[in-house]
């Protein structure tokens, strides 16, 4: 199948409020086939340009597109990706490498330039998650909405109130928390119980923490770091605010469960030393281990966290580096679900989620677990 992909991205101070859109269409150009938009955060135009074409790419992949003309008004864009000029700044050389591997699904793939005024639906929907992001977005065009949908005219050009979300009801621009976990250490390496102990990362582990900096950095969009006070995280978060140009600031409640006398021990041999109890504790959050801390404490300590972080970035991106338990936590806050979840869901070393939480109490999750920077 053959498919047309018109992307374009902006940014309101560049940087500042970004945000890209994407559509793909037939070949003949008689009908859209997706369109994807987002609100990015901080970010120049030139990274929002890519973040749409990314966008684009990945719907045709999910198409099942195999030839591909990408159609951009920005020259960078399109002049790099056909090898015609030099990826020199670093915050667009992980963008580039991402938006040439989305391109490596296609049998061929050509990059046209177009004119501004030829890249007007990409434009408009780049245009609408920066309004979404906002709190506003700028009245429909009259084609997408149904022939029987009647309501009170609004003036030309005013701006109504939506919500970002308008399935959810959440309104205003959320808070939204980029959950890194550490690196490698050596008690992960051997799968033991590793909480308030404070091994250092591995050779692996500050591999994989560059990695995510890495691509944290071609991302874009982020206005702060702030981490646990242990040195497996806050050396991953170095990694992330030196790539960002950032600095990065502690937050002790974000510390890792303290799990006492397990420290150390293996799942094995925990319900070996205390079978009773360890059972019991993976069944109910408000049990602690042997001189240690409930899952229930935990919470009360990340939604202290979490309160503050909103309060100080509100609207804004903040990339939070911190431990298996506080990350699942604040995923089981976002998702406004029981206590079961925190054995369901599974993260990697060095893995990033994504939750956002709205000014007026709503939330939603992103993303879980993402590990593709590490490959």
């Amino acid at each position: 199948m053959r498919v047309i992909v018109e992307a374009d991205g902006g940014s309101r101070g560049n940087p500042g409020p970004a945000g890209y859109g994407s559509v793909v269409w037939s070949a003949d150009r008689s009908a859209v086939l997706s369109e994807r938009k987002e609100a990015i955060g901080i970010a120049t135009n030139n990274v929002a340009e890519y973040r749409g074409l990314i966008a684009g790419l990945r719907a045709a992949v999910d198409l099942g597109a195999e030839d591909v003309v990408v159609q951009m008004d920005s020259k960078l864009v399109v002049e790099q990706m056909s090898g015609r000029w030099k990826v020199k700044h670093a915050a667009m050389v992980e963008l580039h490498r991402e938006a040439r591997a989305c391109a490596s699904n296609f049998s061929s793939i050509t990059y046209r330039w177009i004119p501004r005024e030829k890249n007007k639906h990409a434009d408009r929907l780049a245009n609408e998650a920066m309004d979404l992001a906002a709190g506003v977005v700028s009245a429909p065009p009259p084609e997408v909405l149904p022939a029987d949908d009647v309501r009170p005219a609004d003036p030309p050009g005013a701006a109504v109130a939506v919500p970002p979300a308008a399935w959810t009801g959440n309104r205003g621009a959320p808070t939204r928390l980029l959950l890194l976990r550490h690196g490698q250490t050596e008690l992960s390496r051997q799968r033991r119980y590793s909480g308030r102990g404070n091994p250092e990362l591995t050779a692996l582990g500050r591999r994989q923490a560059d990695a995510a900096a890495r691509y944290l950095a071609g991302r874009g969009g982020i206005a702060a770091v702030i981490t646990s006070p242990l040195q497996r995280s806050s050396e991953t978060a170095r990694f992330a605010a030196d790539a960002l140009g950032l600095d990065f600031t502690i937050d002790d409640d974000l510390i890792e469960t303290d799990f006492g006398a397990w420290e150390g021990l293996t799942f094995a041999e925990a319900a070996e030393r205390d079978p009773d109890l360890h059972g019991d504790w993976l069944r109910d959050t408000a049990l602690q281990p042997p001189g240690g801390e409930s899952f229930d404490d935990v919470s009360l300590r990340v939604q202290r966290a979490r309160d503050r972080i909103i309060a100080a970035h509100p609207g804004s991106t903040v990339l939070v580096v911190s431990h298996v338990t506080p990350i699942k936590t604040l995923l089981q806050l976002a998702l406004d679900a029981g206590s079961g979840v925190l054995h369901r869901l599974h993260l990697d070393l060095a893995s990033l989620s994504v939750a956002e939480f709205y000014p007026d109490g709503g939330t939603s999750v992103r993303l879980v677990n993402q590990t593709s920077y590490l490959w």
